[in-house]
């Protein structure tokens, strides 16, 4: 071997190790770390869909106020005064006389509906209906935020770990590296294996710099979720290995079917609807309705004295013809109803759909583990033996290079397949409304 030759080895070994040191220091590893349960409460406390819902939930809540208060009477009370000046010619005197003419009065009436058809009972029952899909819309964004925190911050986890696996495949390609110095020292290598490292190497180091930029993106993503602006470090949890359900099969899709908050919102709905469309034909029916009222008035601002009068009034109300209004509004009213059934089911349809969905990934993502686990154990000792071949001189440095490649790839599909059954249980715990 030529003193050129192995000084340009010596070379390429001191690049590759400067090099790996570089790849460590790229990522700003004082960034702030977070809990999954911190994200999880900042996400909530900052989610403008989540306080969009609240404001509905407080909007529905107020109507329902406002029907249960159509069930009271009204009472209202007035008073005024009235100042006039006046004046006269006295005859006697000769003169104009100055006077005055003023008025004070008060008032107190009240008013009750007696019967208006069952439209109050139907305008309540679709206040609480409107306040029961509120509830559940609410309940339904707030697992999607959560859905939504838990992903980015698994996918941030991801990276990471799959920023590991790529700078392990740089210490592994340094190995090879040193593995055909060693060689050649001893006369059993070529320039043509020192090549074929150095091009594993460099591919290794892109690899290593795809993920940090992979990394740094998802740890901004989790940062913006939290409300921060710059990125963040997820903390990961202590354990995210596979566990069963608490429910079977059957009773996930039960409470798919019947339970999830997205079917108990279009249940709700629905029952607002009809009730909305019962409302609409009580207006064919006539209303009746009692007033009283008591006013007293006064030329002097004194309650001594001064007239006082009171009423009491019945009245009975049928609108005989309004331009057609009652038809378009019965309707609108029916069709609102149709749509909102067809809604329901559609509900029931796609979160059954859903779940199934989840549950398939949630099978296979446990399957993927076992199966990514015994194919990175038997890659990591195929690279352990070919190594051994190699330095022993049965084999070429592209074997080594092959087992390398595929030793990293068992990792990295050991790693995806851990969070996309993570991710699945998360999105399947959304559709839900529960935790599993």
């Amino acid at each position: 071997m030529t003193h050129r030759t192995i000084l340009t080895l010596g070379a390429v070994l001191v690049l590759a190790r400067v090099g790996a040191a570089q790849e460590q220091s790229l990522l700003d590893t004082g960034a702030t770390r977070i809990t999954l349960d911190d994200a999880l409460t900042r996400a909530v406390a900052r989610s403008p869909e989540l306080a969009q819902s609240e404001q509905s939930l407080v909007n529905a809540g107020e109507s329902r106020r406002t029907a249960v208060g159509a069930f009271l009477p009204t009472i209202s009370t007035n008073s005024g005064m009235s100042l006039r000046s006046t004046q006269r010619f006295d005859q006697a005197t000769d003169r104009l006389v100055t006077g005055s003419s003023n008025s004070y009065n008060a008032g107190i009436s009240a008013r009750y509906d007696l019967f208006r058809g069952g439209q109050r009972f139907s305008e309540l029952n679709r206040a609480v209906a409107d306040l029961t899909a509120a509830q559940a819309r609410r309940e339904d964004q707030r697992f999607n935020v959560n859905f939504q925190t838990k992903n980015l911050f698994f996918q941030a986890l991801r990276q990471e770990e799959l920023l590991t696996v790529a700078r392990r495949r740089i210490d592994q390609a340094t190995q090879s590296l040193e593995m055909t110095r060693t060689q050649q020292q001893v006369g059993g290598g070529t320039v043509s294996d020192t090549l074929r490292a150095r091009l594993e190497f460099i591919n290794a180091r892109q690899a290593v710099l795809n993920a940090e930029v992979q990394t740094r993106a998802a740890r901004f993503a989790l940062g913006r979720q939290v409300g921060v602006s710059e990125p963040v470090i997820p903390v990961a949890p202590d354990d995210l290995e596979p566990r069963p359900l608490l429910l079977s099969e059957g009773e996930v899709l039960e409470v798919a079917e019947g339970f999830a908050p997205s079917v108990r919102a279009a249940e709700a709905a629905f029952e607002a609807a009809r009730e909305a469309y019962s409302s609409s034909k009580s207006v064919y029916i006539p209303s009746l309705s009692l007033s009283s009222g008591y006013n007293w008035s006064n030329q002097e601002a004194s309650f001594s004295g001064g007239s006082a009068s009171w009423n009491l009034n019945l009245n009975l109300s049928y609108p005989l013809f309004n331009g057609f209004s009652r038809e378009a509004s019965i309707v609108r009213a029916e069709y609102s109803t149709r749509v909102a059934r067809l809604e329901e089911d559609d509900a029931r349809l796609a979160s059954r759909q859903q779940t199934d969905a989840a549950l398939r990934a949630l099978e296979t993502a446990v399957l993927a583990i076992d199966i990514a686990g015994e194919a990175t154990a038997v890659a990591d000792e195929d690279l352990r033996v070919t190594r051994e071949r190699y330095r022993v001189g049965v084999a070429i440095i592209l074997d080594v290079v092959t087992s390398q490649i595929a030793a990293d790839q068992a990792g990295v599909d050991l790693v995806n397949a851990r969070y996309d059954y993570v991710l699945a249980r998360a999105e399947l715990e959304a559709i839900l409304g529960r935790d599993l």
